[in-house]
C-alpha cells in the first residue's frame, strides 16, 4: 500500500470497509467501528476513535485518510437554503445544496462534474461533462454538510452527528444525471441507508433521472432501493427531443412502460417533473395529454417554475397557467404539487447549478 496515496475511507461501504480492513489483518467488526465514527460521529481523523487500539490507528494513519470534498465557495439565501461549491480536483467543481423545512432537511447532491444530458432548460449541462464523481465525493457532500452546519449551531466536535442530524432526506437532483454514474451513486445510497452509516430510510432518499431505461429497470431490482423522479416536462416526443435531447435514445413509450414494470412498495408512487416553461409545454393540450401518459402508473407530478438565467433562453409560466395546469392533474385523480422555488438569490435552485471550473476561479473559503 503506498504511503503516498492514502484509501479514502469515505470510498467504502460496508462491505468494501471489511474487504479494506481484512487486508490489514484486522477483523471485520472493527471496520464496523470504524464506519460508525466516519458516518455517526463525523471523525475527520483516526486519533478521535477512542475504543479503537493505538496500533490499529496508527496503521490507519499510515494507510488510510477520510477525505470530503474542499468547500470553495459557501452562500445562504434570505429563505435559509445554503449551496456550498466543493471543489473535487484541479479543475473540477461541483454544487451542493442543503434546504432546510419544517421538521426536516434536505440536501441535494451532485452525482457528476458537469453533464452529458445538455437539458436545454437546465444550466449545468451548459458547460459540458467532465466526469463520474466517486463515491467518496457524492458521501462526502453529506458528511461535509452534516459537519458544516453542525457547526454552524455550534455542536461540540466529536459526536456531533449523533446529537441530531441536520439532514433528513436527500435528494440526487444536483448537478450530473445519477443513473449514468450508477455503481458509485448505488453504493453511496447503500451506505446512506446503513445502520452503521448514515442510516437515513430508503423513502427519503430519491434518485432523479431523466429517462435512462435500462438503469431503471436495474434499480428496481436492488435490495436497497431509494424513491424514484423521472424529469419528464414534455408530453410528445417532438418537443422532448427538443428539450431533453435523451429522449432520442429512450423516448417516451420505453421511458414510461419501464415505469409501469417498475416495482412500487406500498404507498409509493414514482414522482414526475415537469419544468413549466412559458408558451412551450404549459397549455391546456398539455395538461390534458399527461395524464393520458401516466394511466396505470402510480404517479404524482411537482410542477416547477422555471428558474432563469441568463444563458437559457425560457421563462416561467405564470402562476394562473400553473395552477390551471395544477388542476387539471388533480381533476383527473393525480396528486400535483407546485415546487416553491428556493435558493434562487444564490443560483441554488432547480436547473441553475453550474460550478465554475478552472483553479483561476476559485474564491477559497476559509484560507484552505
Amino acid at each position: 500500500m503506498n504511503a503516498a496515496m492514502p484509501v479514502n475511507l469515505l470510498d467504502f461501504d460496508a462491505n468494501g470497509m471489511e474487504r479494506f480492513f481484512a487486508g490489514l489483518g484486522e477483523k471485520p467488526f472493527r471496520a464496523r467501528q470504524v464506519l460508525g465514527w466516519i458516518h455517526q460521529r463525523g471523525a475527520d481523523g483516526f486519533d478521535a476513535m477512542t475504543d479503537i487500539a493505538k496500533g490499529l490507528r496508527a496503521k490507519l494513519a499510515a494507510s488510510a485518510a477520510i477525505e470530503a470534498p474542499q468547500v470553495v465557495g459557501d452562500g445562504a439565501a434570505p429563505d435559509g437554503t445554503r449551496k456550498w461549491m466543493l471543489k473535487v480536483d484541479g479543475a473540477n467543481a461541483i454544487d451542493t445544496v442543503y434546504i432546510p423545512e419544517t421538521g426536516r432537511g434536505t440536501l441535494c447532491v451532485s452525482s457528476q462534474a458537469g453533464c452529458t444530458l445538455d437539458c436545454a432548460f437546465c444550466l449545468t449541462g451548459k458547460q459540458g461533462f467532465n466526469r463520474n464523481l466517486t463515491t467518496a465525493e457524492i458521501i462526502g457532500q453529506l458528511w461535509l454538510a452534516e459537519r458544516l452546519l453542525s457547526e454552524s449551531a455550534g455542536a461540540r466536535p466529536q459526536g456531533r452527528f449523533r446529537e441530531g442530524r441536520h439532514v433528513s432526506n436527500v435528494v440526487f437532483m444536483g448537478m450530473g444525471e445519477p443513473m449514468l454514474n450508477y455503481d458509485s451513486v448505488m453504493k453511496a445510497i447503500r451506505l446512506l441507508c446503513d445502520p452503521q452509516g448514515m442510516d437515513i430510510a430508503q423513502r427519503r432518499i430519491t434518485v432523479s433521472t431523466a429517462g435512462v431505461v435500462p438503469r431503471i429497470d436495474d434499480l428496481g431490482k436492488e435490495p436497497v432501493r431509494p424513491e424514484l423522479a423521472i424529469s419528464l416536462s414534455a408530453t410528445t416526443n417532438d418537443l422532448r427531443d427538443r428539450l431533453m435531447p435523451l429522449n432520442q435514445r429512450w423516448p417516451l413509450e420505453e421511458l414510461l412502460a419501464a415505469c409501469r414494470r417498475y416495482p412500487l412498495r406500498p404507498r409509493e408512487r414514482i414522482t414526475f417533473e415537469y419544468v413549466m416553461l412559458d408558451g412551450v409545454n404549459d397549455s391546456d393540450q398539455d395538461a390534458h395529454r399527461l395524464p393520458r401518459l401516466l394511466h396505470g402508473i402510480q404517479a404524482k407530478v411537482n410542477l416547477i417554475p422555471h428558474n432563469p438565467a441568463p444563458e437559457l433562453p425560457f421563462r416561467s409560466s405564470l402562476e394562473e397557467r400553473i395552477l390551471r395546469f395544477q388542476e387539471h392533474l388533480r381533476t383527473r385523480g393525480i396528486p400535483a404539487f407546485i415546487r416553491k422555488p428556493r435558493g434562487q438569490d444564490i443560483d441554488a435552485a432547480c436547473g441553475q447549478l453550474a460550478a465554475r471550473t478552472g483553479d483561476q476561479q476559485w474564491t477559497v473559503v476559509g484560507g484552505q
